[in-house]
């Protein structure tokens, strides 16, 4: 029985010491690539050799045990305190390099520190767009009384947007909604974007004519010196108590309103932020009713591409006027897909569309 036991261990350690071999050879191999990529006293190259050496520290060390096990098995008169005694060089071994094991754990563990640190960084960088894209352009909007608002926001392919949107109250009846764009890509003009976005809150709460709040929000965002940033932006005020709307645009494509059984472009009235300190801007005002609708965007989706033809101004205010009771909401979606359908190359800038429906 003892015979037995001795062989299946034998053979056991056997395939044990195979195993660890060829995991030891394929640990050198990635050594020696590691010696040659990154130099013989790397970090990386000191952990490659520390996994290597204890994959030949355990082969030796169950080698010994099979050919222990091996011998007391097919001898008889093997004299067992010489055989186990060869257990003593792979322990030797593992005395002889404990500091230098202990050493290399603890680089392991600041290695291991340092890569999380470093995954923490990625994923920051990899939320921080979605953070601003939060900011800039909401997937939640107020709920405002009287009011049905529909928003849609497709990033393109940059990281940061630049596009922004803004719906809010301004006491007494008086509602305030905003969309701008601002040129480029990365984090510089989201930075614009977002710090043009809560000026303007203040502005229009300080001035109530929405041309006068452009032209001191044009003189602050002009004093920041950024030559190669320009904003175009509209804002429309709703005077629910007067039945009056009134808007200026800074450049910005034409925003389209239903009223009165028509559809009323809302061109620009003033030059781009930031293009001219001087700029002047105007208001302009029309009558509000119940059910008229406001429909504001960004150029990307105007400038859907098909050939050279443009998705343009004109078509997206022909699907207003083909239905004008349609959900806010759906207007905006349904105006994506158009965009999307008509494009033969795909959208690679920000498009905001914001669409508010007086009830």
């Amino acid at each position: 029985m003892a015979t037995a036991v001795l062989a299946f261990t034998a053979l056991a350690c056997g395939l044990a010491t195979l195993v660890w071999a060829r995991s030891a050879r394929r640990l050198e191999r990635v050594y020696r690539r590691v010696v040659a990529d990154r130099g013989e006293g790397s970090d990386a190259a000191l952990l490659a050799r520390s996994a290597f050496r204890k994959d030949v520290h355990t082969t030796t060390l169950y080698a010994v045990l099979c050919g222990a096990c091996a011998a007391l098995a097919l001898s008889q008169t093997a004299r067992v305190e010489l055989i186990f005694g060869l257990i003593l060089v792979p322990v030797a071994v593992s005395v002889l390099s404990a500091r230098d094991f202990v050493r290399e754990s603890r680089l392991a563990d600041d290695r291991y520190d340092i890569e999380r640190r470093a995954e923490e960084v990625l994923t920051q960088d990899q939320l921080a767009p979605q953070r601003w894209a939060a900011r800039l352009a909401p997937e939640v909007l107020p709920d405002l009384p009287g009011f049905d608002i529909g928003r849609v926001y497709k990033a393109g392919t940059g990281l940061m947007a630049g596009d922004f949107f803004d719906v809010y109250d301004l006491d007494r009846g008086r509602v305030a909604a905003v969309i701008g764009d601002v040129t480029g890509h990365g984090i510089e003009p989201s930075i614009t974007a977002l710090q043009a976005k809560y000026l303007l809150r203040v502005f229009l709460r300080q001035y109530r004519d929405p041309g006068q709040a452009l032209e001191e929000l044009n003189d602050r965002m002009s004093a920041l010196e950024r030559l190669e940033e320009f904003i175009s932006l509209c804002v429309v005020v709703f005077d629910t108590e007067a039945g009056t709307l009134r808007w200026a645009s800074a450049g910005h494509p034409t925003a389209w309103l239903w009223h009165d059984r028509e559809v009323v472009p809302l061109r620009h009235t003033g030059p781009l932020l930031m293009l001219d300190p001087q700029g002047a801007f105007t208001s302009r005002e029309l009558p509000l009713g119940h059910g008229d609708l406001l429909l504001m965007y960004t150029d990307g989706l105007a400038e859907a591409r098909n050939g050279d033809d443009f998705f343009g101004e004109e078509r997206i205010g022909n699907m207003l006027r083909r239905d004008p009771g349609v959900a806010p909401d759906v207007l905006c979606k349904s105006l994506l897909e158009a965009a999307k359908d008509f494009a033969t190359v795909p959208v690679t800038d920000d498009t905001a569309i914001l669409a508010l429906r007086r009830l």
